[in-house]
């Protein structure tokens, strides 16, 4: 975004909140940074600096201010869509790439060089990898802090510290007080490790869908593995070695509370960065709204869902398996299929609060699936070994649904495995990969909604020709589309079963 000082500035002094998560002010007088809804008093004008991000401001020597609270405003910064190694390494990053490696590493990953990728940080970031991630993890203590009562050990790990001593020693630098003085919620601490569950808050820009998109994950919940239940949804999940329960529910204000029982909170970014794009956090639906209303037939459609999100997935490999299971059979056969495949591979789930919520097992691993005879599958033997061959192809390589550099790498590499073609190469990377402008072009019900008052239905290649003018934004297209097909989700058909 332009980073006009004289624009910014004028933000600052009328709290504008379109503006948070967009630009951050850093105050020479008082060594703090801030957002623009800072209920504190607007500073001078010559005491004032601007950033393009969180981890600017800190590189820069600020700290985050006590009222605005830094680390609750939208994950919107304005390196998103300008960069995609930037956006991906962003992605690796909020995960814990940089927990456990170095920016060589993460660098590999993406395919460029070290030099290469911190220029390109500088550029749309205003900071290095290292000082992104540094700020990630204090910011994330400093909410863990503040909306928990993890024992502080336990906080140091959640945020990705290596050492309590090293998180002791960033916050007294930092806040020029220890963690502790930062705490908010009185009594007892909870240990994670002893059963407990800890709520935090993650903010999301307005409107938000939430019906829309708790309509979407009730259609497909894998008994057993997922429960949608009092407009609240849950589910097991498998990080790593980590296992554990997630709930998400809505908020009293613009923020999802999500419910972590996880054990092992070393996994806690990990899974909060899932959470984030599942539930497609991070999206502007103002900018993204806009655009798509650039067209006349979109334009109604995007009026009738402000809010509308493009769902994510928790996990590339089970999304892929559902895609499988669900070809040629409805939603509600598919989710059923889904079930027993998870009952009879899957873990079980050794938590009784969670098993009386209907959370049983936990969805099988790719190792697991590899080994299974494909006789033994109640399904056609050509989709049992695509079924199966998938799942080895998964067990081999652990970043097969990993980043890529490209949308067009990324359905290239997902077109190469058993049991997928276009559409279903397109539709992980759209849900599973979050790459916002991948397009199922030869999905029926986009199709479907385009048809004319006289019933004619645009073709894959006419349907792909008009939706250029809805890029870099297709997938939300897509979204909009599906919401308004008239035939109801569970009667669809191969495009929707997964």
């Amino acid at each position: 975004m332009d980073m006009d000082d004289d624009a910014c500035y004028r933000a600052f002094q009328t709290r504008d909140a379109r503006f948070d998560g967009r630009i951050f002010c850093g105050v020479k007088t008082t060594g703090i940074y801030c957002r623009p809804i800072c209920p504190a008093r607007t500073p001078k004008r010559e005491n004032m600096t601007f950033h393009r991000s969180a981890a600017a401001a800190q590189d820069a020597g600020f700290r985050p201010c006590l009222r605005c609270r830094p680390e609750t405003s939208p994950d919107l910064g304005s390196w998103r869509g300008t960069s995609n190694t930037v956006s991906r390494a962003l992605v690796l990053i909020e995960a814990g790439a940089m927990d456990t490696g170095d920016v060589d590493a993460l660098a590999g990953r993406l395919g460029v060089g070290e030099r290469q990728l911190r220029r390109l940080f500088q550029q749309h970031v205003g900071a290095s990898p290292v000082a992104v991630a540094q700020t990630r993890r204090v910011l994330l203590a400093k909410q863990l802090l503040h909306e928990t009562r993890l024992p502080m050990a336990e906080v140091a790990l959640a945020a990705g510290f290596g050492s309590v001593r090293r998180f002791n020693e960033t916050f007294q630098q930092l806040f020029r007080r220890p963690p502790g003085a930062l705490r908010r919620l009185g009594g007892a601490e909870i240990a994670a490790g002893e059963g407990g569950a800890a709520t935090i808050k993650l903010p999301y820009r307005a409107p938000y869908d939430w019906q829309a998109m708790l309509a979407f994950l009730t259609a497909r919940a894998i008994p057993g593995v997922e429960v949608v239940a009092n407009g609240r949804y849950a589910r097991t999940l498998t990080v790593g070695d980590a296992r554990g329960v997630v709930m998400v529910e809505p908020g009293e204000g613009a923020y999802l509370k999500v419910t972590l029982r996880f054990p092992k909170v070393q996994a806690w970014p990990a899974i909060i960065a899932k959470v984030r794009r599942v539930f497609d956090l991070a999206a502007d639906p103002a900018i993204i709204e806009a655009h798509l209303s650039e067209d006349p037939d979109l334009a109604p459609l995007v009026a009738a869902r402000p809010g509308l999100r493009a769902p994510g997935a928790w996990d590339g490999f089970e999304l892929s398996v559902r895609a499988v299971l669900g070809q040629q059979i409805t939603v509600h056969a598919a989710r059923q299929l889904a079930g027993k495949i998870s009952a009879a591979y899957g873990e079980p789930l050794l938590d009784e609060a969670a098993n009386k919520m209907g959370l049983t097992q936990f969805f099988p691993t790719p190792e697991r699936l590899a080994m299974v005879d494909v006789e033994t599958l109640a399904m056609p033997r050509a989709r049992g070994r695509a079924l199966v061959g998938l799942a080895a192809a998964a067990a081999a390589d652990p970043d097969l649904f990993g980043t890529r550099r490209s949308l067009d790498e990324a359905v290239a590499a997902l077109r190469a495995l058993p049991g997928i073609g276009e559409w279903t190469a397109q539709y992980i990377a759209m849900r599973a990969l979050r790459e916002p402008d991948a397009f199922p072009s030869t999905d029926i019900g986009l199709m479907r909604a385009l048809e004319t008052p006289d019933g004619v239905r645009p073709t894959p290649v006419e349907l792909l020709a008009r939706a250029e003018r809805w890029r870099p934004w297709r997938a939300y297209a897509a979204s909009h589309l599906w919401a308004a097909d008239p035939k109801n989700p569970s009667e669809i058909k191969h495009a929707q079963a997964a």
